[in-house]
Parts: C-alpha cells; structure tokens; sequence
C-alpha cells in the first residue's frame, strides 16, 4: 500500500518553480491578497487528478493528515481523493467523509480547493439533511465558508431545488468581496439554465443594488435584450446614487 510519505516524494519530483510562481500570482497569495502565505509546489491539476486515482486507497485518516499540509497542491489532492471517495462509499462512511471536510475547514482556504470539492461532498452530504450549516456559514467572517455555503448550493441547483440558494443569495447580495459576488452571479446562473423564473425573480428585486459584477456573472447567457434590461435598472440606480 502507498504510504503519505511517498506520495508526498511523489510530488515533491513533480513540482515545477515556474509553475508554482505563476500560481502564488494567480491565487493571490501576496500580504493583503486573499490567499496570503499560501505554499504552491507547481503542479497541474490534470495531474493532481491523476495522482488521485492513482492513490486512491490511500485511508481516510491519512487523507485527512495531507489535507492539513502547508503546501496547495498537497491538500488539493487530499479533497480529490475525498470526492472520489464520497462517491462510492455507503452513508456511514460518507458521514466521516463530511465530517472530515467540515472539521477541517480551515485548510480549505482558497477559491479552487472550494469550487472542485464543495458540491461534491457538503452539497451531496446535506442535500436531504438539515441545512443549517450553511446559513451559519452564509454570515460568517470567513470568506471561505461563505464561498462554501454558496457553492454547495450548486448540488442542489442541479436538481432543480433553489429555495435554500435564494436565502443564501439574499443574504450575501451585498457582499463586498468580488469572489462571493463571481460565485452569487454564476450559482444565479446555473439556476437560470435550469428555470428561468428563479433568476429573473432575483434580478428584479435585486438587479438595481447588487453588485456590477454579480449582475454581470448573473446575466451572462441571458438573451441580450433581457441583459440590456437588467443592466439599464443598475445603471438608473448608479445614476441616481451620483
């Protein structure tokens, strides 16, 4: 069986400084920046993919201990190899799983660890259960977790269950933080895909006051005289506010 030792070596052969410093950039990890102190080896995340199926009966305590490493990469593949396993394991398992994912949160602490991982497991996880983690989290100070409870809106929003996703959406349209506003915009999409209705229904309340770049991830594959119609009420509002 693979020890963590080893693929930890693993990846440590596979790391790339060129990559890694294009990531630090990419992810924001300067002082100030949103994911300031972040460690990044340089590695694809086609080939985290890999490493996960390759290492896949790697057990879940140890999982648990890679996703507490200082390093990106290294905890990103840990949430792989928990997706992979949510999804062939049985309830009780899974229940380990999400517990595993939401007792360590605080390792989880950058938009892409969220977006690969949060619907797969806390979405999936809460999907017939009490929800109130999230609208815990929807009004917490970490930027994360609001990420996360807006994200683990996306399971449900594929099976057409919105109600939970517009008391999330309600509650942080005038988030101040642009990736809580890229992700309220694109889930707004999604919805839209779905039923038309749950979006504009939003838009009309809200398209005046939330934020430019909200409404824009929102209205991204609308029709383009609906777009001009949402984007004309923020621009009255804008005017009328100068």
């Amino acid at each position: 069986m693979t020890t963590l030792q080893a693929i930890k070596k693993e990846l440590q052969v596979l790391a790339d400084p060129q990559t890694a410093q294009h990531s630090q950039r990419f992810f924001k990890t300067g002082k100030g920046e949103y994911g300031e102190g972040d460690i990044f080896l340089g590695i694809r995340v086609p080939v985290i993919r890999q490493l996960a199926k390759k290492h896949q009966q790697l057990p879940l305590d140890k999982i648990k201990s890679l996703l507490q490493s200082k390093f990106h990469e290294q905890r990103l593949l840990a949430l792989i190899m928990l997706v992979n396993l949510y999804k062939k394991s049985d309830d009780c398992t899974q229940q380990k799983i999400f517990d595993t994912y939401i007792n360590n949160v605080q390792y989880i602490n950058n938009w892409d660890l969220i977006d690969t991982t949060t619907p797969h497991i806390v979405g999936a996880y809460l999907f017939d259960k009490n929800r109130q983690l999230l609208f815990d989290y929807a009004t917490s100070d970490s930027l994360w977790q609001r990420r996360i409870a807006v994200l683990a809106c996306f399971y449900f929003i594929q099976r057409e269950d919105f109600n939970d996703f517009i008391t999330i959406a309600e509650t942080l349209v005038n988030d101040q933080h642009d990736l809580i506003q890229k992700a309220i915009g694109w889930m707004l999409r999604e919805a839209a895909k779905r039923q038309l209705s749950v979006t504009t229904n939003f838009l009309d309340r809200y398209a005046a006051s939330m934020p430019r770049t909200m409404l824009r991830y929102a209205l991204e594959k609308f029709p383009s005289k609906l777009k001009k119609e949402y984007m004309a009420m923020k621009g009255r509002q804008t005017a009328a506010e100068s």
